[in-house]
């Protein structure tokens, strides 16, 4: 059928009456170029697609006559571009004056009400964006698990601590339970059971309260919700570094849990004492506490004895501050 129209470059009129077709698709009108005027009377079932009116560069005027479209999407384009288009005026004839009607099983419908319901929305254009916003949200997803995992859950626990803390009541206190929450590795116990509780916890008064994890944490609960809980009970947090808290997991996050605090209330909520010189080739695998180290003072426990007492004295001091009596 298309051979028909092939190479009719130079046909300014055709009309199409009773000519049983199928459909006019955009091949059959591929060399029309000069074509201006159309006419068409199809009283069968066919179909009209979008590129056959595409190739007439020059129409000028198209006559539509008691046509027969499916009741498609496919043709109820037909009625939008009659009504829109600006190159050509477009002329439909019914019976009766009736408006250009489709066939359904049902029998004939309007054209045009057919495609207000039920091709309005382009399916395919939203199944795209749809379809687009989801691997955009799932790469999102993916990216923020890879890059920023760790700042995201300790967002997450900061924030769950803040929230159970002020819906917590007040006690005789105020705010805090503790003074400090002490963070340190388990063959670090040894040390703070000996050296640490006496010389602040006995010291006073006034006296300081300390948050130890082998001695305060609630039993059965969960760790991590123990440490979120105990570290915004308390004033700060008191983290004694040696090679054992670099290698400890729980010491990392209690670091990071830690650090977060400090950068969202802006206070000086952490204190860094380090129970021994740590190689900087060994400190600068954690990136954290090497730029913590970098920005911040620190305190170092003193091997020689007579100096211990000086040691004792600035960290009490510095515990002590901002304290409510």
């Amino acid at each position: 059928m298309s051979l028909m129209f092939h190479n009719l470059t130079k046909l300014e009129s055709l009309s199409l009456t009773h000519c049983w077709l199928d459909s006019l698709e955009g091949d059959l009108s591929l060399d029309m170029t000069s074509l201006k005027y159309f006419s068409l009377d199809q009283k069968t079932e066919f179909s009209l697609t979008t590129d056959f009116f595409e190739h007439l560069v020059s129409l000028k005027f198209a006559f539509i006559y008691q046509t027969q479209l499916r009741c498609t999407c496919d043709d109820a384009w037909f009625l939008r571009w009659a009504r829109n288009q600006q190159q050509a005026e477009v002329f439909m004839f019914s019976k009766e004056n009736e408006p250009l009607s489709c066939i359904s099983e049902g029998g004939l419908q309007d054209l045009d009400s057919y495609g207000q319901a039920h091709c309005s929305l382009d399916v395919g254009f939203v199944f795209f964006i749809s379809t687009s916003c989801f691997l955009l949200l799932f790469m999102l997803v993916v990216l923020l698990h890879q890059l920023a995992r760790d700042y995201l859950l300790a967002f997450y626990y900061i924030t769950h601590g803040w929230l159970n803390e002020a819906l917590r009541h007040q006690n005789t206190r105020g705010r805090y339970l503790y003074d400090a929450f002490v963070s340190y590795s388990g063959r670090d116990e040894r040390w703070v059971m000996e050296e640490l509780l006496p010389n602040l916890e006995q010291r006073g008064p006034p006296f300081l309260r300390l948050c130890l994890h082998s001695r305060d944490f609630q039993l059965g609960k969960d760790i991590v919700e123990n440490i979120t809980d105990s570290l915004y009970r308390s004033r700060r947090t008191l983290c004694l570094v040696s090679r054992h808290f670099l290698r400890s997991n729980w010491c990392s996050l209690e670091m990071r849990l830690g650090t977060y605090r400090l950068q969202v209330e802006h206070r000086d909520v952490l204190i860094l004492v380090f129970l021994e010189k740590i190689p900087s080739n060994l400190l600068s695998a954690h990136h954290r506490l090497a730029r913590l180290v970098k920005t911040r003072t620190y305190i170092d426990w003193p091997q020689d004895p007579a100096q211990q007492e000086a040691f004792w004295d600035r960290l009490w001091n510095k515990l002590m501050t901002d304290k409510v009596l």
